[in-house]
């Protein structure tokens, strides 16, 4: 026991002696933007991919050469797409260029939202914060199982017969 109680106090002039590490700290984000002055991210959910341009200026959301309100023509698509500038508080700020491919309407709209918010980040990284606590950074990743052989779907079961 004795010897323990010496090696401890061995180990703590030693340590004493040593400076302390210091853990390197992350340099803070730069923001990232081209020569026109816009950020660009890629957004995706389910099937859909977006590709996102926003600038700043008006709020004008264009998506696939149209204008929103006509491209998701349903209210709760667009609320999808307005929920990251409302988060981050720079609604009307920004203008919206988004191609999207793939999916339906409903992955579209949320791959748009991915982007737009990833794009936001990058374009101002004080935003990140208040997206990433709301999950607009994450990609959700749930897609359509794959159909197995033997069965109707991807688990559903041909109906059963007894006799």
């Amino acid at each position: 026991m004795a010897d323990q109680v010496n090696s401890l106090e061995e180990l703590g002039q030693v340590a004493e002696g040593v400076e302390a590490v210091v853990a390197p700290v992350a340099a803070p984000r730069e923001p990232v933007r081209d020569a026109l002055g816009r950020s660009y991210a890629t957004g995706k959910r389910k099937d859909a991919v977006a590709r996102v341009w926003i600038r700043p200026g008006s709020g004008k959301v264009t998506v696939n050469g149209k204008e929103m309100k006509t491209y998701f023509a349903r209210p709760v698509l667009q609320m999808i797409l307005a929920q990251p500038f409302s988060i981050a508080g720079v609604a009307g700020q920004f203008d919206v260029v988004a191609t999207v491919k793939g999916g339906g309407l409903s992955g579209q709209a949320g791959a748009v939202k991915h982007g737009v918010s990833k794009a936001l980040q990058l374009y101002d990284p004080s935003l990140r914060p208040a997206l990433k606590a709301a999950g607009f950074l994450t990609r959700d990743s749930r897609v359509v199982e794959r159909k197995k052989y033997g069965k109707a779907k991807a688990r559903k079961s041909f109906q059963f017969s007894k006799r």
